[in-house]
């Protein structure tokens, strides 16, 4: 009898530890999804203030053409070619305000420091929302490696996470104070 209720105490241990690891792993990946749409929308919102400010008129033509011709391109890219894509958008915002002085014409009126405010915030919102996500991937990376995930398949057909990594620091120029 004694044996009886030990196997059956470990079977509910076992059970438990089954059920937990099962649900975290499911938060987790719920997490990295929520992780990834945000990225996506902070990408696209950079993107479109970036294409703003390419078309106010307030760069010159070569910068303007450069950066519109990056942003129009990170936004229509697909998963397969998105970081290279945003790499390139962040590459273009580094040549346009390159100069300190690149900023005068927006600081000229209202709507132009409106701008760069947006830049300047949505460019902050990508780091954290790209930290965010590397944090996530590597948390669901270390509950996926556990033997008990791995052999008991706990993880289903879910893909491996991948970490996004590309360059999104801002221009030195704008992360130097100008839209905080």
């Amino acid at each position: 009898m004694r044996t009886l209720v030990l196997l059956a105490a470990a079977v509910v241990v076992l059970g438990w530890y089954l059920t937990f690891s099962a649900t975290r792993l499911d938060r987790l990946h719920a997490r990295l999804e929520g992780a990834r749409s945000a990225l996506d929308a902070q990408l696209v919102r950079r993107a479109s203030v970036s294409l703003q400010i390419a078309v106010s008129g307030r760069l010159d033509p070569a910068s303007g053409l450069l950066l519109a011709d990056a942003a129009h391109q990170a936004r229509e890219s697909g998963p397969a070619d998105r970081e290279q894509a945003e790499s390139d958008l962040t590459r273009a915002l580094h040549a346009a305000f390159a100069e300190p002085r690149s900023l005068d014409a927006f600081q000229g009126d209202a709507a132009g420091r409106e701008l760069l405010h947006e830049l300047g915030a949505a460019c902050l919102r990508v780091q954290l929302s790209r930290r965010f996500l590397n944090d996530v991937v590597r948390a669901a990376r270390v509950v996926r490696q556990k033997m008990v995930v791995r052999y008991l398949r706990l993880a289903g057909h879910a893909d491996w996470p991948a970490t996004a990594e590309f360059d999104d620091t801002p221009p030195e120029t704008l992360a130097g104070g100008v839209f905080t």
